[in-house]
């Protein structure tokens, strides 16, 4: 079973929806969840942000966040997954946002990615340095850490989101 497959599988039992606010994976995130048959049961959208632009238009992302810390930053990645849960259905949210190369700064070095993960109750940032492993392989491990951050969640934390968003899931699922 794939992390995508076990993700499903888990987001149904608990009935969670999910939404995904991306940067530097461009849709990457949303595509393995939807690659899956029947994710539609528990994926409500996502938002591909890859310009500063587009994160402070439908992110709602602070200029002043973007400007002080960088797009690659836990502020930036917060201030995504706030954005992206309040403007969707879903009961957990996740975000990503880094350099995936080539290039990259002594002080924002190649492979360094930013995630956030939101629910009803709480938001959590971390950062990963995956290293100067090429472009691809940086966005295929930060999609891969994306979902395991939703899967550990979902599977370990307290939140649940029948008493967060009772219906919000069954809903999506009947309409």
């Amino acid at each position: 079973m794939t992390r995508a497959e076990a993700l499903l599988a888990a987001a149904r039992a608990g009935h969670h929806v999910i939404a995904t606010a991306e940067s530097c994976t461009g849709g990457l995130v949303s595509g393995a969840i939807t690659s899956v048959a029947g994710s539609s049961d528990i994926f409500d959208r996502a938002f591909v942000t890859y310009t500063n632009r587009a994160k402070i238009e439908m992110l709602g992302v602070s200029p002043d966040t973007l400007r002080s810390h960088g797009a690659v930053s836990e502020e930036v990645a917060q201030e995504m997954v706030a954005g992206a849960f309040a403007a969707s259905q879903a009961t957990i949210a996740v975000s990503v946002t880094g350099i995936a190369g080539p290039g990259g700064s002594e002080h924002k070095p190649e492979g360094r990615v930013c995630f956030g993960l939101a629910w009803e109750e709480g938001l959590r940032t971390e950062t990963v340095e995956f290293g100067a492993l090429g472009r691809d392989a940086v966005r295929a491990a930060a999609v891969q850490h994306a979902l395991a951050m939703i899967l550990h969640s979902i599977e370990h934390d307290t939140h649940d989101s029948k008493a967060n968003r009772s219906g919000n899931a069954y809903n999506l699922r009947n309409f």
